[in-house]
């Protein structure tokens, strides 16, 4: 598949893309423990059907010591036995965000899951990287940014 649109390519474009690049290293930055980040990371670029994000944060994750294992089990997390009850809170917090149209918001039952594992900074940090991954996803959806080719490290 060839992509689109190469947004970057655009003075409006790089300048966005550069601006909301600082939002997304607050978030790498943040409290939130670098795993977690990676899980939800991935789990809404699947969501979302976003090849190359999902292709990107997978070998992050692998490079950063995720096993394999785990993440071969993202998309079940729910039958998965692989994850602590704070990432099975994240992942489900992710999917609902993720999902507003399907699931008409986070119900409450998740919100409080992810209050009982997450102190005020973590949760919001994790609120704000879901935000930002969809927002990442969208972008590369709608142009059809290819997956495939990414490499640990590539814009660090």
């Amino acid at each position: 598949m060839e992509p689109r649109f190469n947004f970057n390519d655009t003075e409006f474009g790089w300048t966005f893309y550069r601006k909301f690049g600082a939002a997304a290293m607050a978030v790498n930055d943040s409290p939130l423990a670098k795993t977690v980040q990676e899980l939800v990371k991935i789990r809404a670029s699947q969501v979302n059907g976003c090849a190359a994000c999902t292709d990107m944060h997978t070998k992050d994750a692998l490079a950063a010591g995720e096993t394999q294992t785990r993440l071969n089990l993202i998309a079940v997390w729910r039958e998965a036995t692989v994850f602590t009850e704070a990432e099975r809170a994240a992942l489900a917090l992710t999917e609902q965000g993720t999902r507003l149209a399907d699931t008409r918001g986070v119900d409450d039952e998740t919100w409080e899951a992810a209050r009982k594992h997450f102190d005020d900074e973590e949760l919001a940090a994790l609120i704000a990287l879901i935000s930002v991954i969809n927002v990442f996803n969208r972008f590369n959806v709608i142009v059809r940014t290819p997956g495939g080719g990414y490499e640990p490290g590539q814009y660090a």
